[in-house]
């Protein structure tokens, strides 16, 4: 595998990958991690960028006033487990969503197992821990060769547990907590349905203080106009100092750096005749490269930015999903055979939370798939044992030579 463009690339996607507002971080001591560009395949990173904003734009545009907050590398990597399990037309429709298409499984999976443990390591003045996990009801059966490839690229713990039992959401509930340091307390709710066969789980955590941190002092309250033209009177931090900044046609950006300035937090404002919708309707890669290539170091900025708490979901993203080309994977007729057979994708579910203040950022995201077992199928038959229609047809050009009814039958 070879990184094609430039390291600049590979930071786009690190740095937007875990939240909308385009920041990861990550834990560890010592010496900062360094990554071969030689492990990671430039088509996985570009496809992670493209569904992250693919994936956000959908979901802004179902409730285009309300905030939103996702970890798209959370999701990615979740639906990326579960994809290696894909075949067939089930896999194509995934890899068009999680733009896959044309990429090979192994240059996926040796670029997430790079990647991730990269993340853990990359700055020493920043956490993060990234798990992931897969759960299977007791007594079903799973592809060993897809519990070896998730414990191999993405070091999946794979725990087999009785379902039936109430205290199985308590137990993967668990779980996620201790992953995200207790931000996310519950994503699932007892009873397990009966059907359902595994769960696969990504979560991250990631808490970094600021290269420079904003002077509690200089906190005042302001104003903020929120997407219904409502002013609301905030804590908003203040600094002027220099700082990255770059100003496009219809917006402006700032970038603040967490820790050793590795990882940032880039934020964008939207001019005022545009609405933030807008905005995002109109970032692509091209746009976010055009964003992070004008960032540069602008001498007495005065950046300010509101003291805030941000919590988004448990949100149900089957139908954002599907929009984007997954459909037959929620479906009965899905072929998760390198799984096992029968099941289907029944929800995703995720939920990330967020808080910025003086100090830095703490977020954590989590994502669940959910695979049910499909119903049995009734065998598909067709008996005349009624009135039915019957025509004689040219099959290539669709002519009808005779049509008829048989409404009865002489003997």
């Amino acid at each position: 595998m070879q990184l094609k463009k430039p390291l600049a690339l590979m930071l786009v996607v690190l740095i937007l990958l875990l939240a909308g507002c385009g920041f990861l971080g990550v834990g560890g001591t010592g010496r900062a991690a360094s990554i071969d560009p030689e492990q990671l395949d430039t088509g996985v990173l570009e496809g992670n960028t493209h569904f992250a904003f693919d994936l956000a734009k959908i979901l802004q545009a179902e409730d285009p006033d309300a905030s939103l907050f996702i970890s798209p590398l959370s999701i990615s990597t979740a639906l990326t487990m579960t994809y290696h399990g894909a075949r067939s037309t089930t896999k194509e429709s995934m890899a068009k969503a999680l733009s896959y298409e044309g990429l090979p499984d192994e240059a996926i999976g040796q670029t997430y197992q790079a990647l991730l443990p990269y993340l853990e390591q990359v700055d020493p003045k920043v956490e993060i821990a990234i798990a992931n996990s897969i759960w299977v009801r007791e007594g079903k059966e799973i592809q060993q060769d897809f519990l070896d490839l998730n414990k191999t690229y993405y070091n999946t713990e794979v725990t087999t547990l009785d379902f039936s039992k109430d205290s199985a959401a308590d137990t993967i509930n668990g779980w996620i907590e201790d992953a995200t340091k207790g931000k996310i307390e519950r994503m699932l709710e007892p009873p397990i349905q009966p059907d359902v066969v595994l769960y696969l789980i990504n979560a991250i955590y990631f808490k970094g203080k600021w290269t420079t941190p904003f002077d509690k002092d200089d906190t005042r309250d302001g104003t903020f106009t929120n997407s219904h033209g409502q002013q609301q009177t905030v804590p908003m931090m203040y600094r002027k100092d220099t700082i990255e900044y770059f100003e496009g046609d219809s917006y402006k950006a700032v970038r603040l750096p967490y820790g050793e300035g590795r990882l940032s937090m880039v934020c964008i404002l939207p001019s005022e005749e545009t609405d933030i919708s807008a905005l995002l309707e109109g970032m692509d890669e091209t746009k976010w490269e055009e964003v992070r290539a004008g960032l540069a170091e602008t001498e007495d900025v005065i950046v300010q930015i509101p003291r805030f708490k941000l919590e988004y979901g448990v949100k149900e993203l089957n139908d954002s999903l599907i929009s984007l080309g997954m459909e037959e994977a929620f479906s009965p007729y899905a072929d998760f055979s390198g799984i096992r057979e029968g099941i289907f994708i029944n929800r995703v579910l995720h939920k990330a939370v967020i808080e910025v203040n003086e100090q830095g950022s703490e977020a954590a995201g989590a994502t669940v798939v959910e695979m049910n077992e499909s119903a049995a199928m009734e065998p598909v038959t067709f008996i005349t044992d009624r009135p039915f229609l019957f025509l004689i047809v040219d099959d290539t050009t669709g002519t009808i030579l005779f049509l008829g009814t048989l409404q009865e039958i002489a003997i």
